[in-house]
């Protein structure tokens, strides 16, 4: 059984893509805390920052296609193709970017 992941064990679960792209959201909002300082080291971090978000874009991107392929050869998840998503606790979500 997955922990995050959506499958038919855990149906609750989430998109690889919805992860990923949270994660983006919290990087972007952790680089903007240093985005002004003048450190090497913050620089640095800040570059590689920037070279983790391409990486993470072309990962989202990659996970969003497979979902599409997945729903078009399979179904979407859910009785009806176009059906709502099952309600999900996302508690973990807000937690997490205020933590940092």
């Amino acid at each position: 059984m997955t922990h995050f992941l959506s499958t038919d064990e855990n149906p609750k679960g989430y998109k690889l893509e919805d992860i990923l792209s949270i994660i983006r959201q919290d990087i972007i909002a952790r680089a903007g805390k240093i985005s002004g300082d003048k450190r090497p080291e913050a620089r640095q971090v800040l570059a590689n920052n920037m070279h983790i978000l391409v990486k993470l874009t072309e990962c989202i991107d990659l996970a969003e296609d497979s979902t599409q392929i997945l729903d078009r050869t399979f179904g979407q998840r859910g009785d009806d193709p176009g059906s709502a998503p099952p309600e999900r606790d996302q508690s973990w979500l807000s937690s997490s970017s205020s933590t940092r």
